[in-house]
């Protein structure tokens, strides 16, 4: 071989290695982001255990979406559950553990889960569901740009207490007066109190705000109710409430009073009628908000989304023991029928 061929062989063969090295670069990096666990922080409500029917149906929902999206828990992802019970006390104590954690996205349930998430961290992304207010709550600068370090989905419509006032009119065509569960500690029930009012005087519907903070104000709370001489009750999202339901429900069955809830749980534990977001919908929609961050989306960037499915659901053995007919119509509405 000359000299001239052989400094010719060389140098394609230093390219060669060049091309090849820099191949290697993308490929090795691919390996580790595959390799890759991601630590996903859950803050729910209610105790962990035993699940209900309801929020397995809901937790399912979840896990669903992310394995929808490629997430396999105990694959390429570990969520660390905790709950704070219902208890606003045990928050900061919760809030600040999954701060601890190295998490590369927390899921808090609730505005109260994610204020706390908010003022625990301001670098870890958190995905709030079942929120009410964002932006009036302080969550967020807007729906459309968030601008901090969380985003998510909210469950309130505008309309949605008159809509559920409107059904109970049909229910009870002469009802003129309501009352209305509340929570003063919550963050948008008196907005949503406001609405609600609004709605009222247009049915002809004169509602009694009754109080409750902590499950022991419900027995007084349906103590105002009767003393008010209440035909049909209202009870506002609340994560207490949620937590409670069964406790809620009994005390209005023992009333005689017809109730609505803002989230269809209660009916399966025997409730009259629910009408609100599908929230096994909600929490598989919010399995993308976390796929998204978790594939490099900055929260502030996400905008947060509105409701946009609803679900209506009717027990009809408790219609039968308050010696109520359901109008066809909600019946034709209804998602579910429980009998």
């Amino acid at each position: 071989m000359t000299r001239g061929a052989f400094l010719t062989f060389m140098r394609r063969a230093l390219l060669a290695s060049a091309a090849l090295a820099l191949l290697a670069v993308p490929l090795t990096a691919a390996a580790q982001g595959a390799g890759k666990v991601h630590r996903i922080g859950f803050m729910a409500i209610s105790p962990l255990d035993p699940q209900t029917a309801e929020t397995q149906r809901i937790w399912d929902a979840f896990t669903q979406g992310l394995r929808e999206r490629g997430w396999v828990e105990g694959k390429n992802i570990v969520i660390e559950r905790r709950s704070w019970e219902g208890k606003a006390e045990r928050l900061p104590e919760v809030a600040a553990e999954m701060a601890r954690l190295k998490l590369d996205v927390i899921v808090a349930i609730a505005a109260q889960g994610a204020l706390a998430a908010k003022s625990a961290t301001r670098t870890i992304p958190v995905v709030a569901l079942g929120i009410t207010d964002p932006v009036g709550s302080g969550l967020v600068a807007s729906l459309a740009r968030p601008g901090g370090n969380v985003t998510g989905l909210s469950v309130m419509a505008p309309d949605l207490v008159g809509k559920q006032l409107e059904m109970m009119k049909q229910i009870l065509p002469r009802l003129s007066r309501a009352a209305v569960l509340w929570n003063p500690a919550h963050p948008v029930h008196p907005e949503l109190l406001k609405n609600g009012e609004i709605s009222a005087r247009v049915l002809g519907v004169q509602l009694q705000r009754v109080e409750a903070r902590v499950p022991g104000d419900f027995e007084a709370a349906f103590s105002a109710m009767a003393k008010g001489r209440a035909e049909a009750l209202l009870v506002l999202v609340d994560p207490m409430y949620y937590l409670h339901r069964t406790t809620l429900v009994d005390l209005a069955a023992k009333a005689r009073l017809p109730t609505m809830y803002g989230l269809t749980g209660f009916v399966a534990e025997g409730g009259l009628i629910g009408y609100g977001p599908n929230l096994a919908e909600h929490f598989r929609q919010g399995a993308d908000y976390v796929d998204r961050i978790l594939r490099g989306a900055k929260p502030a960037e996400l905008p947060v989304a509105q409701p946009t499915t609803f679900e209506l659901l009717v027990n009809l053995k408790t219609a039968g023991s308050l010696g109520l007919t359901i109008p066809q119509t909600l019946l034709l509405r209804a998602d579910r029928l429980i009998e």
